[in-house]
């Protein structure tokens, strides 16, 4: 992810003290984040899913791509640097490089997901518990049509899956 960095150059850098929230669940920005240097920390409701401390590593790419309110609270683990990108659509309009670097990283995460959801779906296929409906929520959230696509909410589940 280090080679985004190189579009962001010339951009908003950013000093983030520690406990500093760069991206809070729920707002709306439009716009792209991305750590120069520093460790940050994903929080999802009340728990830290994520430490990332990746040069390059980008944020708020989901809410950006997606048109949606941000599925995470990201804030300063440490004091951290980044690059905030104000009008990231109009930004990765202007670089397809960086979509590209962006949806590559995106289709890594979803293998990662897919791997780690099948690995259960092999593991507890048969044993009649809630984990062995894997398979058929993978099944519902592949047969969304884009435009429908809702990450939903720790407290509402998308009663389409």
């Amino acid at each position: 992810m280090r080679d985004i960095l190189e579009y962001c150059i010339g951009g908003t850098r950013r000093s983030v003290a520690a406990g500093t929230e760069v991206l809070h669940e729920g707002d709306r920005t439009g716009h792209l984040y991305v750590l120069i240097e520093g460790r940050l920390e994903v929080i999802k409701g009340e728990a830290v899913v994520a430490s990332i401390a990746e040069p390059g590593a980008v944020l708020g790419e989901m809410s950006v791509l997606l048109d949606v309110p941000h599925t995470a609270t990201v804030r300063a683990a440490q004091h951290s640097a980044i690059y905030e990108i104000d009008d990231a659509a109009s930004f990765l309009r202007r670089q397809p490089a960086v979509s590209i670097l962006i949806a590559r990283m995106l289709a890594q995460r979803l293998n990662v997901a897919n791997t780690y959801l099948a690995d259960l779906k092999r593991q507890y296929a048969g044993h009649g518990t809630h984990l062995a409906m894997v398979g058929e929520v993978l099944q519902s959230m592949i047969n969304l049509p884009p435009s429908e696509v809702s990450p939903g909410s720790d407290r509402q589940s998308d009663p389409r899956l």
